[in-house]
């Protein structure tokens, strides 16, 4: 079994879409060796994947490194090793991620420029349940534990948002259904693509000349989700 650092927190029709989803995007990632697998959401929402047959291990080593792999619950997190999250929440003084434990990153530790957390959310764009990258401090009962950061990487990720033509991320959707919605609203030629940020979390890549917080208002009456643009 791999637990994938990406939640499903969506209910009814919408959670079997997801799952379907989930199942054929597994099939791409590992359709070809010679493996079984089942998908299922754990209690705290983590979706897991029972693996077996001869190329289990090589499969759930694919599965780990293409979405991220929730440890916490199989040892614990290790200080100064990197691993994904979700973002759960934020104040005044930082970022909580959900990596199977909440992990605090303080606000001098999200290294994305000055102002507030809600303000680094607004300016990046953030939306709940973002898989997002961090660097573990250590346990905060550790006297000698460093706080936890945002990785690199993860920076590195988010500032080239800004540097592109705008975006707009959404949660709470699959990408077919975020695809589906551009369309419907008919603002198909005002994006480049959708891109995948988690199972339902998705980013809106706009195109050269459009306006992110106007196809922010134009789909949003057809997608229940929380949405944020990125500019």
């Amino acid at each position: 079994m791999v637990v994938l650092a990406t939640k499903c927190y969506v209910e009814g029709d919408a959670r079997e879409r997801a799952l379907d989803g989930m199942n054929s995007l597994v099939a791409n990632d590992v359709g070809e060796l010679d493996v079984d697998w089942q998908v299922g959401v754990r209690d705290d929402e983590f979706v897991q994947i029972d693996v077996s047959g001869e190329d289990a291990p090589v499969a759930r080593n694919v599965l780990a490194e293409t979405w991220g792999e929730v440890v916490a619950h199989d040892g614990g997190l290790e200080a100064g090793e990197t691993y994904v999250g979700t973002l759960e929440s934020w104040d005044d003084v930082g970022f909580t991620l959900d990596a199977g434990v909440d992990v605090f990153v303080p606000a001098d530790e999200l290294g994305l420029g000055v102002g507030s957390p809600q303000q680094v959310v607004e300016r990046f764009g953030l939306v709940q349940h973002l898989p997002m990258r961090f660097v573990y401090g250590g346990d905060a009962g550790d006297s000698d534990a460093e706080p936890s950061r945002l990785a690199d990487a993860e920076r590195d990720r988010l500032y080239d948002w800004q540097r592109g033509d705008g975006r707009v991320n959404v949660n709470s959707a699959t990408r077919g259904e975020t695809r589906a919605t551009v369309n419907r609203a008919g603002h198909a030629q005002d994006i480049v693509t959708v891109e995948r940020l988690g199972l339902l979390e998705q980013s809106i890549v706009c195109a050269e000349g459009t306006d992110p917080p106007g196809l922010l208002a134009a789909i949003g009456s057809y997608l229940p989700a929380e949405m944020r643009c990125v500019v």
